[in-house]
């Protein structure tokens, strides 16, 4: 019995073990393809909330649970319903007998009774085990004790509303492809198919709930795109200009790309190291009618890919811990060590070293992150400028500063840009 609960239980299990959610619920959808479209939406709507407050749900299930459990994917299933009991609407009547029939129908028969037990108590003594569950920081704020603290010791004085506005659930944002209809055009098309949306900023706009992409007008048609708000600032602090040569430099999955695209007529290189990843950038690139050169290589290995000639301008959104994205990708909170974040910027550094060689002087090249964490921020930017004399930072396009680090709000997610010259 394929039941939205059991699922999430199979995909929750899975990210505690290691993995990816995007690529596990494609693996746990493909195993169950009759299900239906409300299924889909709270498959999606269950894993993604579980982890999204994961930190809650195992400090409740630390106060219920004599030991901790012997069977991983048991502790998912718990998970996944007291989500659901504390979090959606979802009877709890039909929340506890599913966890208990999906026991047998896995295989773990002898832990029926247990886990009724659990999910019981839990219906009796609800305010209590809450009061209890967040009375330390992981489960109050549901992150690793070592991420909250990472928040306070970057952020003192905004800390906990920084962590907060990370466990919100975030609507859907959208670019318009200006090349192909006016703003007003598509908010009149968005509201005769029934979709309400905000405009927000240039090009964006955001839909108050998430849905399938079938379902946006024009979205087959190259009008639209589904792009973070906070994303859609890189092409216009390139501060591009017809004529010039572009590089992606990190370019998949596209939005990026398109938008330098749709933003100005120049000559765009993307690369990407990944070949399948690659092929998306291909395929966003087809649908919107835009071209571009695509390069699948290691950005650091020039020999690869580079022709000799400069870029004007290079965008170079560089591999990091993706802490400012755990809106949309709750799983990233708990797959991230500690120690990434050293290892990660490192890394970063290398590659910023590497695409500096390809910027012509006077060019420029744009850094961003989507992260809150300053080491892989301002602290990356301040080591760039010790390593590069013939590195400046300058005034980000429309802004008096060189930089600029969004944290994550209703409108968007949280990402950092730092805009360097090349003096000649």
């Amino acid at each position: 019995m394929w039941t939205p609960q059991r699922l999430a239980a199979d995909a929750i299990h899975q990210v505690l073990r290691g993995r990816s959610l995007t690529p596990t619920l494609e693996g746990v959808l493909a195993r169950a393809p009759r299900l239906s479209a409300s299924e889909r939406g709270a498959l999606w709507d269950i894993s993604h909330g579980s982890l999204r407050h994961l930190g809650l749900l195992q400090a409740l299930l630390a106060r219920m649970l004599r030991k901790p459990l012997a069977e991983p994917w048991l502790e998912a299933l718990l998970v996944a319903a007291l989500y659901r009991m504390e979090f959606t609407q979802a009877p709890a009547y039909a929340t506890v007998s599913q966890a208990v029939d999906a026991c047998a129908a896995a295989g773990f028969p002898w832990a029926k009774g247990m886990v009724n037990a659990v999910l019981r108590r839990f219906q009796r003594e609800r305010p209590a085990l809450l009061a209890l569950a967040r009375s330390e920081p992981r489960g109050r704020f549901s992150y690793p004790d070592w991420w909250i603290e990472r928040v306070r010791c970057d952020y003192p004085d905004t800390w906990q509303a920084l962590l907060e506005a990370g466990n919100r659930r975030p609507g859907m944002a959208l670019r318009i492809n200006l090349r192909r209809t006016p703003p007003q055009a598509y908010l009149a098309a968005l509201e005769a198919a029934g979709l309400t949306g905000r405009r927000e900023g240039d090009a964006g706009v955001i839909l108050e709930r998430v849905l399938p992409v079938a379902r946006l007008p024009g979205f087959a048609e190259g009008l639209v795109s589904v792009q973070d708000i906070g994303a859609q600032l890189a092409a216009p602090l390139l501060d591009l200009a017809a004529g010039q040569r572009v590089l992606d430099a990190f370019a998949a999955p596209g939005g990026k790309a398109a938008h330098i695209l749709e933003s100005a007529d120049v000559e765009l290189l993307a690369l990407d190291s990944d070949a399948d990843r690659l092929g998306r950038v291909g395929d966003n690139l087809q649908r919107l009618g835009l071209r571009a050169a695509l390069r699948c290589a290691d950005a650091c290995a020039l020999s690869q890919w580079w022709d000799g000639r400069g870029f004007d301008r290079v965008l170079a959104d560089v591999p990091c811990t993706a802490s400012g994205v755990v809106r949309r990708h709750p799983d990233i909170k708990w797959l991230r060590r500690e120690h990434d974040l050293a290892a990660l910027a490192a890394q970063a550094g290398g590659l910023l070293d590497a695409l500096w060689r390809v910027v012509v002087p006077g060019g420029k090249l744009l850094l961003a992150t989507c992260s809150v964490f300053r080491p892989e921020n301002r602290a990356q930017v301040d080591a760039f400028v010790g390593r590069h004399t013939d590195a400046r930072l300058v005034p980000l396009p429309g802004r008096e500063a060189p930089e600029v680090q969004l944290l994550p709000d209703e409108s968007h997610d949280g990402f950092y840009y730092a805009l360097f010259e090349r003096l000649g």
